[in-house]
C-alpha cells in the first residue's frame, strides 16, 4: 500500500480493521456520517481513559450531528472488550495490531518513555466529513477539553 501524505482537504485513506464488536469495519462503509477517528496509545492508561470517558460523555452530541466515533490503538480485541466493559464505553474500538492503519495516518512517532527512545501511537484525532474528506487533524493532541472543541467544530 503506498504511503499517500494525510492532509486535511485530502480523501481519508480507507482501511479495513477488526473491530470491538467482533465484525470487520471499513471505513468507507461510514460515508454520509461524520467520522471522528481517534488514534490513542493504549487501553486503559489514565490519559487514555480519561479521552475515552470524554468521548463516551459527548457521544450523544456528537450523534446528534450525524458523527460517529472510532477509536484505534495498537491494542487486542481482547484487550478493547475489557476497556469497554470497566469504563462502559459507548462507542467501537479498531484493533490495529499489526499497524497498518497507524502507519497510513502516520500516527506512529519515536516518543521519549522514561529515558528511552520508543515507537508509539502519537495521540491524534482526524475529522473525516461525510463523502470522506479529512477536515481537520489534531496531532499531539492534550486530552483535557479535546473532545469539547472537536464537538464545537463538527457542528
Amino acid at each position: 500500500m503506498e504511503n499517500m501524505e494525510v492532509k486535511e482537504g485530502s480523501l481519508a485513506p480507507d482501511f479495513t480493521l477488526p473491530g470491538s464488536d467482533d465484525k470487520e469495519h471499513k471505513l468507507s462503509d461510514y460515508r454520509g456520517k461524520k467520522v471522528i477517528l481517534y488514534f490513542y496509545p493504549k487501553d486503559n492508561t489514565p490519559g487514555c481513559t480519561n479521552e475515552a470517558i470524554a468521548f463516551k460523555e459527548n457521544l450523544s452530541k456528537i450523534e446528534d450531528l450525524n458523527g460517529v466515533v472510532l477509536g484505534i490503538s495498537r491494542d487486542s480485541i481482547d484487550s478493547h472488550k475489557k476497556f469497554i466493559n470497566k469504563h462502559n464505553l459507548n462507542f467501537l474500538l479498531l484493533s490495529d495490531a499489526e499497524e497498518v492503519v497507524c502507519r497510513l495516518y502516520d500516527v506512529i512517532k519515536e516518543k521519549n518513555m522514561y529515558g528511552k527512545k520508543v515507537m508509539g501511537v502519537e495521540r491524534s484525532t482526524f475529522i473525516i466529513n461525510a463523502d470522506g474528506i479529512i477536515e481537520k487533524i489534531y496531532r499531539k493532541v492534550k486530552v483535557n477539553g479535546h473532545v469539547e472543541s472537536i464537538t464545537c467544530s463538527i457542528e
